[in-house]
């Protein structure tokens, strides 16, 4: 991590004394030496399956190697006053029957949902003194037409048939992330009664059918092609194209030509919050608040969550079924279940014991693609920037454009995939893209007055740098103001504005985190990743080839950075198992 910076201090959690603490955790009773089940990882997947085991009588304890709950759903004060969303920022793909179920509203989650949403200024020269272009999109129709007629009246009227072609795709995918993949395993070796159950997984692949219909050819292309056959096909804007094509390559090691890139696209308009589709918005108080009011909901009915507790081995006993887990101070905990919200690559490879695993399963755990482009710039500023597209009110109040995923470096797609190709060469983006968020213009709780948290969710970085070279302080720096200079052109003043900075490359991401590769869904979301082969083909589900272990981790499907279905249906398999007799 780089930090610099007036009044720069260590990195300390937001919220010293959370409220989750006075409901039910290691203070009240202390670790106890055996549970009915036990959740590695306090971030939001793991507190989200702790909640819903508790809520159904499993008594549940979570151990969490950081001081502060949440993994990368996380509101850490890096310096003094201003609370960031240290690694996710943005909020869309919770789904709305955990929002319900966890009552997560009565525990103190709000959301400050944000309209309109995307703004990609131009850099160019203003002719007759004018400012320079944008696109400024959000939920109005008639004003994102408006918008897109300046670069082409064609675009414009495609626009509102692009929104309703994707509209019926997420309609026709949503259904498959609420239950587990199809289970082949049990298509294929199982007993009867096995293979009628298996048979219920079908039906959400059935029904997507039926949605898409006639139309399944042109949807299974936008599934496999490189966005931008995709994009080319409805618009000619370069602007358009490429403001559009950054959902699909953001967070992705992956270019706008690379085929599959489409699903990526996908996944990000599959969202939605209190009831609007496509919404994304800022959780007031930053992403810990989201974390500590799960982590509520789950003490609140009696679970346990213990912080700078580190799960160090999951134990077996003579007959390979799960027994517990060993902590870093030799603790021995046991329980009858094991749910880990951690990466497969730590739940398989460090933690599990290797003995009881098929040799076959650990190579494809370890082969699974896990690069990551992604260093987060963690900045704070005096004043709000003002971009030469859209200049600064008099007063210097956030203005529409503000609240929006600003994105910069993204007038065309050749551009991405110029960024893109930097980073295979093993260098940084020279022009890297850049997504510019500042929650503070919507949440004032945020930074002192006046003041304002940036997050710059910034890519190409590769993880090693050319020549096999490490990320230091100095490769840090060098990027970072690399990317300040690239805003600055945008928003000249931005330099002078900035308070510090925490610079999180990829290997940061990883070390503090626990990203693998610092890779925000825990494995690459490519088609051959996804799924019934997420983490690994015939061995999709939850349940792993240890007895007992689950994995609840955005490593497992449906995949995500802040979705929690993948933990939802961990404990929905889980619990089945606990209420027998024997535990099988």
């Amino acid at each position: 991590m780089a930090a610099s910076g007036r009044g720069l201090c260590k990195a300390v959690a937001a919220s010293p004394f959370p409220a989750w603490r006075g409901a039910h955790s290691e203070a009240r009773g202390g670790l106890k030496s055996e549970y009915d089940a036990v959740v590695i990882g306090a971030g939001h997947n793991g507190l989200v399956a702790a909640a819903y085991l508790q809520r159904l009588g499993v008594n549940t304890a979570v151990f969490e190697t950081r001081h502060v709950i949440g993994g990368a759903a996380v509101t850490e004060e890096i310096i003094p006053e201003f609370k960031f969303s240290r690694a996710s920022y943005l909020l869309s793909l919770l789904r709305p029957q955990i929002y319900t179920d966890l009552e997560l509203k009565k525990h103190g989650l709000r959301l400050h949902l944000r309209n309109p949403h995307s703004f990609t200024p131009m850099l160019e020269e203003g002719a007759g003194g004018k400012v320079p272009r944008s696109l400024l999109l959000g939920t109005d129709m008639a004003e994102n037409q408006k918008q897109i007629a300046q670069f082409s009246q064609k675009d414009a009227q495609a626009f509102p048939r692009y929104e309703e072609f994707m509209h019926c795709l997420a309609l026709a995918i949503d259904p498959l992330l609420d239950v587990a993949p199809v289970d082949m395993a049990a298509f294929q070796r199982g007993s009867l009664l096995q293979r009628i159950r298996s048979l219920s997984t079908l039906k959400p692949l059935l029904k997507a059918g039926r949605i898409l219909g006639a139309q399944l050819p042109r949807y299974y292309e936008v599934l496999t092609a490189p966005i931008t056959k995709m994009l080319d096909q409805w618009f000619e804007s370069e602007p358009l194209k490429a403001t559009l094509a950054t959902d699909a390559v953001i967070g992705a090691m992956t270019s706008p030509h690379t085929p599959g890139s489409g699903y990526v696209l996908l996944h990000h308009v599959m969202g939605g919050l209190e009831g609007t589709p496509g919404a994304w918005g800022y959780v007031q108080g930053g992403m810990g608040a989201l974390s500590d009011a799960i982590a509520i909901s789950a003490t609140t009915h009696g679970a346990s969550i213990f912080t700078e507790k580190t799960v160090v081995k999951v134990q077996v006993n003579s007959e390979g079924r799960v027994q517990g887990v060993v902590l870093e101070d030799g603790t021995e905990v046991r329980s009858r279940a094991v749910l880990s919200s951690t990466s497969p690559q730590i739940t398989f490879l460090k933690l599990a014991p290797q003995e009881w695993l098929p040799e076959e399963f650990v190579e494809r755990i370890s082969q699974l693609d896990t690069r990551s482009p992604v260093t987060k710039i963690n900045v704070a500023v005096d004043r709000l920037p003002s971009f030469l597209a859209a200049p600064n009110a008099p007063g210097g109040q956030p203005l529409p454009h503000h609240q929006c995923s600003i994105h910069l470096n993204c007038e065309d797609t050749l551009l991405l995939h110029q960024a893109f190709e930097d980073a295979m060469d093993g260098l940084p983006s020279h022009r890297p893209m850049i997504e510019l968020c500042i929650p503070s213009s919507l949440d004032p709780t945020l930074a002192p007055a006046g003041c304002h948290v940036v997050s710059l969710f910034t890519q190409y970085t590769p993880y090693t740098l050319a020549g096999g070279k490490a990320w230091d302080e100095q490769e840090r720096n060098a990027y970072a103001d690399r990317v300040f200079d690239c805003i600055e052109a945008y928003a000249p003043g931005f330099k002078d504005s900035v308070v510090g900075r925490d610079v999180l490359t990829p290997p940061d991401l990883e070390r503090i985190f626990g990203l693998p590769g610092g890779n925000i869904f825990h494995c690459a979301m490519t088609l051959d990743q996804l799924y019934f082969a997420r983490p690994v083909p015939l061995h999709s589900g939850y349940r792993c080839p240890l007895q007992g272990l689950y994995l609840c981790g955005s490593g497992a499907h449906p995949a995500s950075s802040c979705r929690n279905l993948s933990s939802w249906l961990a404990v929905r398999r889980q619990v089945a198992l606990l209420k027998t007799p024997s535990g099988k």
